[in-house]
C-alpha cells in the first residue's frame, strides 16, 4: 500500500488553501500504512492525548511525511540523523491540530454538505480507478467511505477557524510595508558594486621558475584571444575552455559583488575600465587574472515600488507566524496534553 502513503496529501493541502502556507502544519496532510523508518512498524499506538482524544502513531507519521515530502524518494524514510526534530515538530503540529479541530467543535462551525462533496469528489480525482480507490478506502479507513468524509470535514472546519483566528488577524496592508520601509532605510541601501567576468590561472602547486613562466605564458596567450572576445557569451566560452578556478563552469561570470569585498586591484582594475572592455592582467596573489567589466553598480537604495510585493509576503508571513503561535497558546490554556 505504499503507493497511497501521499495521497491523502494532496486533498488536505489544497482543503487547507495555499494561503497557509507558511502556517504550521493545522491539518491531517497525509495516510500512511507505512513506518517513518524501516525499524519502525505502525501500530495506531498512542503517542498523545489532547483533552481526551487519542493521537496515534499513524497521526504521528502522516505528519512527518508533511514536513519531510522528500521521504517519498526514499521508500518513506526518514534520515536517522533528521528524525528527532522532525518527529518532535510533528508531534507539537498535531496536537495543535486537534485543538484547533476541538474548539471549532466547541463553536459549533459547521461545513456545507456541498462543500464536502467537492472535497469527496475532487480526492477521488487522483485515483486512476474506481477499484483504485476502493482499494484506499479499504487500506485507509476500513472500506468506509464516510470515514473519509469525516477526515474531509475535520479538514474544512480546521481550515474555517484559522481563516478567522490566524490568516485574517496577519493581513499587511500596503500603508504598514511603507512605513516599515520608510523606517528601515539601511536594509535597502546597496553598496557600490561591480559585475564581472574572470580568466585565472592558478599557481602551480610546487612552484619552480620554469613553471611560474609556463603559467604567465598561458596567461599572454590567453589575454590575446580575451582582447577579441567582445560579448558576455564570447568571452564565457572562453573562460569555460581554458580559466583554471571554479568560476569556469559560469563562464567566469561573478555576480555583483561589493567593491569592499574585492582586492584592491581588482577594484582598482575594474574602476578603470567600461562595460564591455577587457583588463590586462593583472596578479591576485600568486595567480595571473583577466577581468572583464558587465556592470558597474553605484551605491544606492532599493525603490519601494521593486520591493514591496516580496516585503509584503515576508511581514505577512512574519505576522502570520507570530498570530498562529498566540493562538496556539490560547488554546493550550486549560488544555490537558499528555505526550505518551
Amino acid at each position: 500500500m505504499t503507493k497511497y502513503r501521499f495521497l491523502i496529501s494532496t486533498l488536505f493541502v489544497a482543503i487547507i488553501s495555499t494561503a497557509f502556507a507558511q502556517v504550521a502544519s493545522h491539518a491531517p496532510s497525509q495516510i500512511s500504512t507505512q513506518p517513518s523508518t524501516s525499524s519502525t512498524r505502525l501500530t495506531g499506538k498512542p503517542v498523545a492525548r489532547v483533552n481526551g482524544t487519542v493521537l496515534t502513531d499513524r497521526d504521528l507519521v502522516r505528519e512527518e511525511y508533511n514536513i519531510f515530502p522528500y521521504a517519498r524518494q526514499h521508500n518513506g524514510v526518514i534520515p536517522p540523523e533528521m528524525e528527532p526534530d522532525i518527529r518532535k515538530g510533528a508531534l507539537k503540529m498535531i496536537v495543535f491540530e486537534e485543538l484547533v479541530y476541538q474548539e471549532a467543535e466547541r463553536r459549533k462551525l459547521t461545513v456545507s454538505q456541498e462543500r464536502l462533496n467537492r472535497g469527496l469528489t475532487d480526492f477521488r480525482k487522483q485515483f486512476s480507478s474506481p477499484a483504485e480507490y476502493q482499494q484506499f478506502l479499504n487500506s485507509e479507513f476500513q472500506g468506509s467511505q464516510q470515514q473519509l468524509v469525516e477526515r474531509i470535514r475535520r479538514s474544512l472546519l480546521i481550515q474555517q477557524l484559522l481563516k478567522t483566528e490566524v490568516e485574517q488577524k496577519s493581513t499587511v496592508s500596503l500603508a504598514e510595508v511603507k512605513a516599515y520601509y520608510d523606517k528601515n532605510p539601511a536594509r535597502f541601501e546597496y553598496p557600490e558594486s561591480y559585475a564581472f567576468q574572470t580568466i585565472t590561472f592558478l599557481p602551480p602547486d610546487k612552484p619552480t621558475p620554469a613553471l611560474l613562466k609556463e603559467q604567465r605564458k598561458r596567461a599572454e596567450d590567453a589575454l590575446k584571444q580575451a582582447k577579441a572576445a567582445n560579448t558576455d557569451e564570447t568571452f564565457g566560452l572562453l573562460a569555460e575552455k581554458i580559466s583554471e578556478d571554479d568560476y569556469r563552469v559560469m563562464m567566469g561570470f561573478h555576480k555583483p559583488v561589493d567593491k569592499t569585498k574585492l582586492p584592491p586591484i581588482v577594484t582598482q582594475t575594474l574602476a578603470a575600465l567600461q562595460p564591455g572592455q577587457v583588463s590586462d592582467i593583472i596578479q591576485v596573489d600568486q595567480a595571473y587574472t583577466i577581468v572583464r567589466l558587465v556592470k558597474h553598480v553605484p551605491a544606492g537604495k532599493m525603490k519601494f515600488a521593486d520591493v514591496k510585493t516580496d516585503l509584503q509576503k515576508e511581514m505577512e508571513k512574519k505576522k502570520t507566524n507570530e498570530v498562529r503561535a498566540s493562538f496556539d497558546r490560547k488554546l493550550q490554556q486549560g488544555a490537558k496534553i499528555e505526550v505518551l
